[in-house]
């Protein structure tokens, strides 16, 4: 009967990431959580960047779900 070896797995190393090239992913997930944080907890009323009721309505059940009251 023939003896089983295992083979050396090579190891993954971690890369390291240059914060210059992350800054930029960074800044636009900021403004994009910025711009979703609006739309749904301050579109209406005063503030409101689109006129009618769509916005509104488009994120009523979000707007509850997060807390924000909306009546």
């Amino acid at each position: 009967m023939a003896q089983a070896t295992a083979l050396p797995t090579p190891q993954a190393a971690p890369v390291a990431v240059p914060l210059r090239e992350l800054l930029p992913w960074a800044v636009f997930g900021l403004l994009l959580a910025v711009i979703l944080i609006y739309f749904v907890g301050a579109e209406q009323g005063a503030t409101s960047l689109v006129g009618g009721n769509w916005v509104h309505e488009f994120t009523h059940d979000g707007r509850h779900l997060l807390g924000f009251p909306c009546h």
